[in-house]
């Protein structure tokens, strides 16, 4: 099911004309491959990166998704700015992927900057897009409790996050093993458990 084109106008939230799609999955599940696809299915995408290469790791794995992205997309950095940023590069023609939400929050955290007001800053942002968009996260919530308060203070403020984005998104999908499953969409109401409206 293609949710960016199933979230046409008409389907959208009420004062949005375009869609947003949330993607959630655990580590290595295929979340980002499986936005990337639906991104490119509405056009040529541009891809909004919110990780810095701080370390060796971080700067490999940024290598590796641009290695499997390839050149046929317009990458944008930026790690703070998230709504305004989004806003600006919209466009019609051109879908933007988010890759990721949880590094942006940890952007955030680390700049010791108001979470809720940023969280409500990114979704207000929501009904002023220019094109459809596409956020990749994190779902931290399913594992261990983290052993330190700031573990577990990264695992809540995920958590409100996902809540926040999830409930504005026109479509939430949660990825496990390479496989979607589609959480809500424009014909599925979250509120009817296991059916479709």
């Amino acid at each position: 099911m293609d949710l960016i084109k199933a979230a046409a106008p008409g389907l959208v939230a009420p004062g949005r004309r375009h869609a947003v799609v949330l993607v959630l999955g655990g580590a290595r599940s295929g979340k980002s491959a499986y936005a990337e696809r639906l991104v490119l299915q509405a056009g040529r995408g541009s891809y909004l990166a919110t990780a810095e290469p701080l370390d060796a790791e971080m700067d490999d794995r940024i290598r590796h998704h641009r290695a499997r992205r390839g050149a046929d997309w317009h990458t944008i950095e930026e790690p703070l700015a998230l709504a305004d940023t989004l806003v600006r590069i919209s466009a019609p023609d051109r879908p933007v992927l988010v890759d990721c939400l949880t590094l942006w929050l940890s952007n955030l955290m680390h700049a010791n900057r108001p979470i809720a007001a940023e969280t409500a800053g990114l979704v207000a942002a929501f009904d002023r897009l220019n094109g459809p968009v596409v956020l990749v996260s994190n779902e931290v919530g399913g594992g261990l409790v983290p052993d330190t308060p700031l573990g577990r203070a990264f695992r809540d403020q995920a958590g409100r996050l996902h809540q926040a984005i999830a409930a504005a998104a026109d479509g939430v999908v949660l990825v496990t093993a390479g496989l979607p499953q589609i959480l809500k969409s424009p014909t599925h109401s979250s509120s009817t458990p296991g059916g479709f409206a």
